[in-house]
């Protein structure tokens, strides 16, 4: 089957990344980690399935992967970079409703 056919797929545990709102990916272009032109072709996966990512998020409404989080610990982190990587996850949930093009995505 053709990549096209197929979605992206989850490097981590094989599963569809159904929208961009789950996307690590995407999170990481809104961030400017991720270039435009390096979305379609870098490897995709979950936000849960991300930890390296995800432990960084500090939102009621995202869901972290209960296992990933017990496999942390009690790290401290960075709060200048879980406040980046959640107002980043933020602007990602808004951009879907926002009817605006892609390269508006990324933070300032």
């Amino acid at each position: 089957m053709a990549k096209c056919d197929q979605g992206y797929l989850c490097e981590i545990c094989g599963e569809p990344v159904k929208n961009i709102v789950e996307s690590s990916l995407y999170l990481r272009y809104v961030l400017g980690e991720v270039q435009l032109h390096e979305l379609f072709g870098k490897p995709e996966r979950h936000l849960k399935c991300d930890h390296d990512l995800a432990q960084f998020i500090r939102h009621e409404k995202f869901e972290h992967n209960p296992e990933l989080v017990a496999a942390s610990g009690t790290a401290t982190l960075p709060n200048d970079k879980c406040e980046r990587v959640t107002q980043g996850w933020v602007r990602l949930r808004e951009v879907v409703h926002m009817g605006i093009p892609i390269t508006e995505y990324p933070l300032e």
